[in-house]
């Protein structure tokens, strides 16, 4: 496997990525919230990728994986700006963006960013606006409480770890909520979603997919696939999405 590259942002982060060259557009992997992309999803996108000559970047967000900062320091729109900084620097041209669950949230702020680069979007069980929809509304008096006193709140996860909360992320995704103002995404656009993800529900897929313009977008429910959505069948789904959008074009 190549060796990691860094890119240091303006931000004065440093960002770890892979990056395989080939024909456009380019598929870009934006990762979930303290995934890394080490993953399953993003490294067999990238074998794909590769095979077929097609051009690819995954890489770290600051706090992820082997870049720089720590989790409890960073914020959505740190996020943000490590995706738009990695894109500009790394990317020409058109982009296939893929989303999985926090990164879903990514990619629709990238879109809103840079609509101009974006040529179709697969998500994966997105999660747009959940430091306000799924953490804040569900906050007992106590955990906000906790977050003005403490600083933070540390919530368990069905799938690694507990999430350490910061008051910085909630105030920061409150600027940052993409289903409160129209979303026009004027390309072809594939939302995933498992019926057992218990991280984000089917609801949430479907209100996005209500919320959100555009002349090509489909939601695909999958039977008891949970929030990894990465056995074979889903990674061949995801493959199957990414493909169809590309072909929309």
């Amino acid at each position: 496997m190549a060796a990691t590259t860094f890119l240091e942002t303006p931000q004065g982060r440093r960002l770890a990525y892979h990056k395989s060259e080939g024909a456009g557009p380019t598929v870009v992997f934006l990762g979930g919230l303290k995934s890394d992309m080490e993953g399953t999803k993003a490294v067999h996108l990238e074998d794909w990728a590769r095979a077929r000559g097609r051009a690819y970047l995954r890489f770290d967000y600051s706090g992820h994986g082997e870049s720089s900062g720590r989790f409890e320091e960073g914020c959505i729109g740190d996020w943000h700006e490590d995706t738009v900084a990695a894109v500009s620097a790394l990317t020409e041209g058109p982009l296939i963006v893929v989303g999985s669950s926090m990164g879903g949230w990514q990619a629709l702020l990238l879109a809103q960013a840079m609509p101009e680069r974006i040529a179709g979007m697969v998500t994966i069980a997105a999660a747009p606006d959940f430091t306000e929809d799924g953490y804040w509304a569900s906050f007992t008096d106590a955990q906000k409480e906790a977050l003005e006193t403490v600083g933070h709140v540390e919530l368990p996860s069905d799938y690694m770890e507990p999430y350490i909360i910061t008051k910085r992320m909630i105030e920061d995704g409150r600027t940052r909520l993409v289903l409160r103002s129209p979303l026009n995404l004027p390309f072809p656009v594939r939302f995933l979603q498992g019926t057992a993800d218990t991280a984000v529900s089917t609801e949430t897929a479907v209100r996005l997919l209500d919320h959100a313009s555009g002349p090509d977008m489909r939601l695909l429910l999958v039977k008891d696939a949970d929030h990894r959505f990465s056995d074979g069948p889903c990674l061949g789904l995801i493959v199957d999405a990414v493909r169809n959008v590309m072909e929309g074009n």
